[in-house]
């Protein structure tokens, strides 16, 4: 498939922005591919348009769908499977947050709780001690409030995050 100037702009972009998060740039290029192009498409199509090894597209569209990002589905006639993602950005967003939350701060919370019911805390000095528990206080907040802005309805959370700074003007 042949891509227009914008939509590779777009794919090679979406690629470079999730290696600065962390996550593998054939993966991020899939995504960008199935959510700009909005239909579905099958890995012979992904790794002919992106150009990449057959195999690293079979191993990212399984990682995305573990994030839950890629879903697969059948089209009449065509016994390959074909890949599609969600075209609302902002309910990718939510599932990207969701996923984000479960494999890094969930994980980070116990590990807080963990070491400061251990043995070992109580040995350490009173800054540590505080440090420690301030930064279990700060992730459980962060995740306790990113969890309830993902249940409110997404105008209600545009409406949230295009009042910005304003919002300190309610909290007097």
């Amino acid at each position: 498939m042949k891509l227009n100037p914008a939509t590779e702009k777009f794919i090679l972009h979406w690629g470079e922005m999730g290696t600065q998060w962390g996550v593998n740039r054939t993966m991020s290029q899939i995504h960008a591919l199935l959510y700009i192009i909005g239909k579905p498409l099958n890995a012979e199509q992904i790794t002919d348009t992106l150009g990449v090894a057959r195999s690293n597209v079979s191993t990212s569209i399984k990682e995305l769908q573990n994030w839950g990002l890629v879903q697969k589905v059948s089209i009449l006639g065509d016994r390959r499977d074909h890949f599609t993602t969600n075209t609302d950005v902002w309910e990718l967003a939510r599932i990207i947050v969701v996923e984000r939350q479960k494999r890094e701060l969930e994980p980070t919370v116990r590990f807080l709780q963990e070491l400061m019911d251990s043995p070992e805390f109580d040995q350490e000095n009173k800054e540590v001690k505080s440090r420690i528990r301030e930064t279990e206080e700060f992730v459980n907040t962060l995740t306790s409030w990113s969890s309830e802005m993902l249940r409110l309805p997404t105008s209600t959370l545009k409406r949230i995050l295009k009042l910005g700074a304003s919002i300190k003007k309610f909290l007097r």
